[in-house]
């Protein structure tokens, strides 16, 4: 810490919806604060102010929680897993409580009570990592890195106890391979890399001039990859988006079954980040189709929902058009008829129909309200609504109340060690 930091001491409360813990400030302002837990007396490095509330990072605790056990990722758990630091037990709890106070706050008391499903898996389940990169000055060598939580500086790191391990053995490798290399970290984007259950593993390494790949063919063959991209980013953009690509070596594209049911998906791609919870989500999803009853999956990404669980006949909306491009391809890979259309879901409201069992699985932002409309004026029967952000899942259910009730919920811990919660709602026609 420097000289300039500001710290100050408070007594934790409560955990709040976006996975912060919280205090108050010695003026009485709300503090929001990570690496802390309920009933803690922590010492709080100030990060940001605003006129109503400040966030900060603890910096030592005093008190501690009987929750508080010590995170795996000691460097760099707050900028990916913030929740290492308690007991799965608590994980599970808090979650459920999150859900809760999600629809209290639009007057809905769900019908039983709050479950989150887990595996028990906490580490090495996420198939998709995104990298930084750091230059250590005084080594004079080149660190993957994730971005310090609370400020602009990085820390680096040899890998992620959240990803397969094959993922971290490869960044390394491609670590390895770029420091001979005469390049620095301000050359270079990110390193994304994705593995399928099997952890074959597929990378494309973001760069910020167009005319430097970094990685032959032949360097390329001796990473522990089935393939992998060299793509140029525009550097004006600080997010690592496709501007074009260099070079492709190897099988770019990964396979994986779910439920059964064969799937191809880029790298880029939109595809779920824990396998086996979400196959266990989709089996509570099936559990209320009907077969006979036409299918409309909303936001549906490549595919894995409506191709795995959909009735005979099932059309697919989606936005983006690498995703469709891929249910594109699993469509025909599968002799489905089911229908792909490339929309946004507010733009292809005609395809919601009173006959249809409608899926939804919508980004974190929910419902758009021209689709929420269409469904309140068409009245399908029943709605199977998986969303990633309950906040915006209760608002948007609480706006659907006067046609539809709740039949069932059920959560899932898709991320454990983070805030982040899955939770599924199915709402009938009353």
């Amino acid at each position: 810490m420097s000289k300039q930091d500001e710290i100050v001491e408070t007594k934790l409360d409560k955990i709040v919806g976006g996975g912060q813990a919280l205090g108050q400030y010695p003026d009485g302002r709300k503090l929001f604060v990570w690496g802390g837990l309920p009933s803690e007396t922590v010492a709080v490095k100030i990060t940001k102010k605003r006129s109503k509330l400040i966030e900060g990072i603890v910096v030592d605790v005093t008190i501690p929680s009987d929750e508080r056990i010590a995170p795996i990722d000691s460097e760099s758990y707050l900028s990916t897993s913030p929740w290492q630091i308690m007991t799965p037990e608590a994980e599970t709890h808090y979650k459920a409580a999150l859900i809760e106070e999600a629809f209290e706050l639009h007057d809905i008391v769900l019908p039983q009570a709050i479950e989150v499903y887990t595996d028990g898996r906490r580490f090495g389940y996420r198939n998709k990592v995104e990298f930084s990169w750091y230059w250590d000055g005084e080594a004079e060598q080149l660190e993957l890195a994730f971005f310090r939580r609370g400020s602009k500086g990085k820390i680096p790191l040899e890998g992620t106890s959240l990803a397969h391990e094959t993922i971290n053995i490869l960044a390394r490798a491609i670590r390895n391979l770029l420091r001979t290399k005469p390049l620095e970290a301000r050359d270079l984007k990110t390193l994304l890399i994705r593995c399928d259950r099997e952890g074959n593993c597929a990378w494309q390494l973001y760069v910020k001039e167009e005319d430097k790949t970094y990685i032959s063919e032949m360097e390329a063959a001796t990473l522990p990859a089935q393939g992998g991209e060299v793509i140029y980013s525009d550097p004006r953009s600080p997010a690592s988006r496709i501007t074009k690509r260099l070079a492709a070596y190897g099988d770019v594209v990964l396979h994986d079954e779910i439920r059964g049911v064969a799937f191809s998906y880029a790298t880029e791609g939109f595809f779920q980040v824990n396998l086996p919870l979400y196959e266990r989500a989709l089996e509570d999803m099936k559990a209320w189709l009907e077969p006979s009853t036409p299918t409309v999956d909303m936001y549906s990404g490549v595919g894995t929902i409506g191709l795995t669980i959909g009735s005979e006949h099932t059309t697919l909306v989606e936005v983006d058009e690498h995703a469709v491009r891929e249910m594109k391809r699993n469509i025909a890979a599968l002799r489905s008829n089911a229908v792909a259309v490339h929309a946004a879901s507010e733009q292809a409201v005609e395809y919601l129909t009173s006959d249809a069992t409608v899926i939804l699985d919508p980004p974190r932002a929910g419902l758009h309200q021209a689709v929420i409309d269409r469904l309140l004026e068409v009245q399908p029967g029943r709605i199977i609504y998986l969303s990633c952000n309950p906040v915006t899942q209760a608002r948007d259910v609480a706006l659907l109340a006067e046609k539809y009730g709740i039949r069932a919920h059920q959560g899932y811990n898709f991320f454990p060690c983070t805030p982040h919660i899955e939770h599924l709602v199915v709402l009938d026609k009353i």
